[in-house]
């Protein structure tokens, strides 16, 4: 029985990407989840490269504008990172019990992160012992730079709010896709969740993360190369972009431009794939689904099918979540989908959760 004293706390989720910012806030219900807010606030470009923050005032100015706009009185926050300051790996250790490893994290840690171990704050998940009796067990690793949390939680504070939670953008779309989709336990499936101007890909076998690689390109790939050969503002080539019409354009040249675009990724996908399965014998991934911004593209979910021969799928974060289609236009929803991925799953979180 849930007594009301052992309720967890409501928190407000923010996904705080490089080109805007998501903000969900779900709540408990007995048949699930439920949406009671959404909102969606751009950032000027530079604000934030490579997933750290150059711009905190433009940052903290969105997450204050959008706390205003919907209302917020939640001041609990979670939120996640990405990028290259972020380091997840699997790695196999001796097996032993989540205390020990707890005390021993910093010293079984050290050889696998490529950093000074006084600059990182580690976490860990035991996935398991070996099936060989070799008296290891597999441990997910995670390693962030206390420089990039403090900058995050720092834009967070600014804004009046309390970051208790920081996680990682992997994990949230892992706990997304576990909201929304139902795999059988042999089932595994790839993440490719393109951002502004990083693309991490993520392979879940049996509902758990276990591999994870970050690529420096994105949907500002796509404008950069619309404004270098058309010669445009950045602005522009955003809007045409994303579909406004450009009377001065040719189609099947502004086509050109975004399939060698889209080539590049793909291509960056299927290595990532292709390494994680040769170090994975007879394991075989069985979805692609995309996510962020640039899951958008036009003939990307194609072209990325054919070059793997691996079905592709547009994710849509709100399938398993409930709500009022008198506070929430579903066409606008179906629209936004991708862009709320990570969003929808660290909204999911709680204080304490494991």
């Amino acid at each position: 029985m849930d007594l009301p004293f052992f309720k967890k706390k409501d928190v407000i989720a923010l996904d705080i990407g490089s080109s805007s910012i998501k903000l969900v806030k779900l709540n408990q219900a007995k048949k699930g989840w439920e949406m009671e807010k959404l909102g969606i606030a751009y950032l000027p470009p530079e604000a934030i490269v490579d997933g750290s923050i150059i711009d905190s005032m433009s940052i903290t100015g969105a997450i204050t504008s959008l706390i205003k706009e919907n209302a917020i009185k939640v001041k609990d926050t979670v939120s996640s990172l990405t990028g290259h300051s972020v380091i997840i790996k699997k790695v196999s250790m001796p097996a032993m019990t989540e205390e020990e490893l707890s005390e021993s994290i910093q010293w079984e840690a050290e050889q696998y992160i490529p950093f000074p171990m006084t600059d990182v704050n580690i976490d860990f998940q035991i996935l398991g012992e070996d099936t060989e009796g070799r008296g290891q067990m597999d441990v997910m690793l995670v390693a962030v730079k206390k420089e990039v949390i403090n900058d995050y939680v720092n834009v967070i504070k600014e804004a009046g709010l309390n970051p208790v939670i920081i996680d990682v953008d992997s994990f949230a779309l892992e706990n997304m896709m576990e909201l929304n989709y139902t795999f059988a336990p042999d089932e595994n499936v790839a993440m490719v969740n393109i951002g502004a101007s990083i693309t991490s890909i993520s392979i879940i076998a049996g509902g758990v993360t276990v591999f994870t690689r970050s690529i420096p390109m994105g949907g500002n790939q796509y404008t950069e190369e619309i404004q270098r050969n058309f010669n445009i503002s950045f602005k522009e080539a955003e809007d045409i972009k994303l579909g406004k019409e450009s009377g001065s354009m040719e189609p099947v040249e502004l086509s050109s431009v975004m399939n060698a675009v889209s080539t590049n990724l793909t291509m960056e996908v299927k290595r990532s794939v292709d390494f994680f399965l040769g170090g994975s014998p007879g394991v075989v991934i069985n979805k692609i689904f995309l996510s962020g911004g640039g899951a958008k593209t036009k003939g990307l979910a194609e072209l990325m099918q054919e070059s793997t021969a691996i079905p592709v799928e547009v994710v849509n974060p709100f399938i398993g979540v409930a709500y009022d289609p008198k506070e929430f236009d579903e066409e606008y929803l179906k629209e936004m989908a991708p862009y709320f991925g990570v969003a929808v799953g660290l909204a999911t979180r709680r204080l304490g959760d494991r």
